[in-house]
């Protein structure tokens, strides 16, 4: 290594850089693609459980949601036309996401977010207008493909823009805005089922036109990064670009770096085969493995379905929304000790607490409506109670807006090589996307078969993850991206995967 420069923990280099106004502005842009997917996911839950929607397009589920109170609780929902609803917009982010890895490669991760933006302005249209399934089941699609298109380029153009030891504060400025939009959505839905003539769940649809809007206008505003700009042949643009990003002149460091990585991915043909390598071993499997574990957290059973689901525990109508609204106002607030917290305490620190926090509410949560409605699905509960389960599911969603909400998406966007990166990245959102898929298309179901016994369900899949974080991860904090091959070769286990020959930092080997 150079004499002078400073070392990190992953024991490269630590380049000079500082939060800048012009950084903070580009990142808060970027972010608020996260926007659309929140606002999605809090927003289809609360139409599910409006009346006037129900019998609109639903009424085999509005006519067994009005059946006497005696009917069980578990499966009053249970509807694969409904889910199909929900989850036909995760199915199109999967399909969608391969195709944005090569836009966001060829065009640049601002163009990326453009289509996305504009398809999901399109399909909130649809779904405003909608006069049958078909049109909204349309509408849902169209809104998949511009969450596939904003999840695949958000994430990378915040890693790549933030400086090394600001990048989980920034990167989570995703997450955030994820959970302003499900907070968002929920008080919307509160306040269109009071709209006299059932057409509330039109306007609740049709806002989803508004984060639309941002992120499309916001991103024809946005600088690229300098990866991208070097990875298209813009090397004086990029030098530029990163003295501009960093509030310095003193880039040189950094900047042989990109371009030496930028030439190595050059030599990357075929980046989808590439990723198979046994030098990759370590990210591919964490690319595969967080955002799976990230949906059997069961944070999207609180999310898509919370006042079904609080419906379902005996909650009236707007008991079940105002339920709803507290626990994304809880999201939305514990995702700030995230932001100040991840590059402080490390990514391990919060997967690891956050896991554990998760897991003991999911017994209390099972427990609690076990002991109420049994196996049989038929109780009436007093608002006391009620009220103690609200709290542990409240518990429940901070312990994931701290840990695995943030950093599922955090961490997957900062471990790769360029080279392989929109690859990677394109992975991590087709499997978030499948198995929030899987799961939505699932969930009414499971809960009608597995009852209390879901939440031990997804408990044991925390308890699983807890321990595959702490045998498997390195801690990433503070580390260039450029670099963090140097924490795989250091690690117990992936330092295996990873020849000598294979590691280069700046363009020579380590």
């Amino acid at each position: 290594m150079a004499g002078g420069i400073i070392m990190n923990q992953s024991g490269g280099k630590e380049y000079p850089g500082k939060m800048t106004l012009f950084v903070f502005f580009a990142c808060l842009v970027a972010s608020s693609g996260g926007l659309i997917f929140g606002y999605d996911i809090g927003i289809s839950g609360g139409v599910t459980s409006m009346d006037s929607f129900l019998s609109k397009f639903f009424p085999s589920v509005y006519r067994k949601e009005k059946e006497v109170v005696t009917t069980n609780q578990y499966c009053k929902f249970d509807s694969q036309l409904l889910t199909l609803f929900t989850s036909s917009l995760y199915l199109a982010a999967l399909i969608a996401s391969f195709f944005a890895s090569a836009v966001t490669r060829v065009f640049g991760r601002k163009w990326s977010m453009f289509a996305g933006g504009i398809t999901f302005l399109v399909g909130a249209a649809i779904n405003g207008a909608a006069e049958n399934v078909f049109m909204l089941i349309l509408g849902r699609i169209l809104l998949g493909i511009g969450v596939g298109f904003a999840n695949q380029s958000v994430p990378v153009y915040l890693s790549e823009m933030a400086p090394a030891k600001l990048r989980g504060m920034l990167n989570i400025g995703f997450q955030l805005m994820i959970t302003i939009g499900i907070f968002a959505a929920n008080l919307i839905n509160y306040g269109t089922s009071k709209i006299a003539g059932g057409w509330g769940w039109r306007v609740s649809l049709g806002l989803a036109a508004v984060p639309a809007a941002i992120i499309t206008v916001g991103s024809l505003i946005l600088p690229d990064t300098p990866n991208s700009l070097i990875e298209r042949g813009h090397d004086e643009k990029a030098q530029t670009m990163l003295s501009k990003i960093r509030g310095t002149t003193d880039i040189r460091d950094e900047y042989d770096d990109l371009v030496a990585a930028s030439e190595e991915s050059k030599t990357v043909k075929h980046p989808w085969r590439n990723i198979t390598e046994k030098k990759y071993r370590a990210q591919l499997t964490m690319a595969i493995l967080i955002p799976f574990f990230q949906q059997l957290t069961g944070i999207n059973v609180i999310m898509f379905y919370a006042p079904v689901l609080f419906k379902t525990i005996g909650f009236a109508d707007d008991a079940s929304l105002v339920s709803a609204v507290i626990t994304g106002l809880v999201n939305m607030f514990a995702t700030f000790v995230s932001i100040i917290s991840a590059d402080k305490a490390g990514r391990r620190f919060l997967f690891l607490q956050g896991g554990t926090q998760m897991l003991i509410c999911q017994i209390i949560v099972g427990t609690l409506i076990g002991i109420q409605f049994g196996t049989s699905g038929v109780a009436t509960i007093s608002r006391g109670y009620a009220v103690c389960i609200v709290f542990f599911i409240c518990v429940y969603v901070a312990g994931f807006a701290w840990s695995w909400g943030p950093l599922g998406w955090l961490v997957p966007s900062e471990i790769f090589p360029l080279e392989i990166r929109s690859a990677g990245q394109s992975i991590n959102v087709s499997v978030n996307m499948f198995f929030t898929f899987v799961i939505g298309q699932a969930f009414l179901t499971l809960l009608c078969h597995l009852k209390f016994g879901l939440f031990y369900f997804f408990g044991g899949w925390v308890l699983i993850m807890t321990v595959f974080i702490a045998l498997f991860l390195p801690e990433t904090k503070n580390v260039p991206i450029e670099e963090m091959v140097l924490v795989w070769k250091r690690h117990w286990f992936w330092g295996n995967f990873i020849a000598n020959e294979d590691v280069h930092v700046g363009g020579n080997k380590v």
